[in-house]
């Protein structure tokens, strides 16, 4: 089965539809699969609902989207850094479920896993345990959460085989697997491919099972979001 698509339109097309559930991976600005979101904005389709750390920054990542008002709700745990996102969520504009962070991660892990629920003490007595089955264990109370199985997912690595197998580097990996996993469809850009057989088993981080298309994107803008520097001592 040949899983390496041409172009990021090419590996989202026919898989993508208005209002599905989406994982994106990426924390803040590190692991985001920058190509993937631009062909989802080119593709036009809307009523999206979004599960991610956060939603990028304005004008880059799911910022675009935002922009385009192709998302209409959010599942994520920090929602800073996004001018476009505070203002549609208080105007009402765009849905939003808090998730803490821990609990959002566990909550794609279990979706990966097979397993449909999970009890965790996150939440409980604050407005994330609103409306949920709680119960006690060993004296304390805890919160019932449902597993997050996105309809697709889109995730970056580093490199990648040809049967899909992945090597993520350092902290990119951040929520990528986890988004991966969970999805039903996962699509996959990488900054490499190699072939099946080159990597060390034990180096990889996610195997290819859970890897349906890939695309190559050998030169990414990779931002980040704040530059510290420190002035160097004066006559050094």
């Amino acid at each position: 089965m040949n899983k390496i698509y041409p172009s990021a339109a090419a590996a989202l097309d026919g898989i993508v539809r208005d209002g599905q559930l989406l994982a994106v991976g990426g924390f803040g600005l590190c692991g985001i699969p920058e190509a993937l979101i631009d062909a989802l904005k080119d593709s036009g389709v809307k009523d999206l609902s979004v599960v991610s750390n956060n939603a990028g920054v304005d004008g880059f990542g799911l910022g675009k989207l935002l922009q385009t008002r192709q998302i209409r709700k959010m599942i994520s745990s920090y929602v800073g850094e996004n001018k476009e996102f505070e203002r549609q969520y208080l105007a009402g504009e765009l849905e939003l479920e808090f998730t803490p962070q821990g609990t959002l991660a566990e909550r794609l892990r279990a979706g990966g896993a097979g397993i449909p629920a999970f009890y965790t003490r996150t939440g409980v007595g604050t407005l994330v345990a609103e409306g949920k089955e709680t119960r006690e264990f060993d004296g304390h109370t805890y919160v019932m959460e449902r597993a997050l199985v996105p309809d697709v997912a889109l995730g970056k690595a580093w490199k990648a085989d040809k049967s899909g197998n992945l090597i993520f580097r350092r902290t990119a990996r951040n929520f990528n697997p986890a988004a991966i996993m969970a999805g039903k469809v996962a699509v996959v850009e990488v900054e490499e491919i190699v072939e099946t057989g080159t990597f060390d088993p034990d180096s990889i981080h996610l195997p290819g099972i859970y890897v349906h298309r890939l695309v190559l994107n050998a030169t990414p803008e990779k931002r980040i979001e704040k530059r510290t520097t420190r002035q160097n001592p004066k006559g050094a």
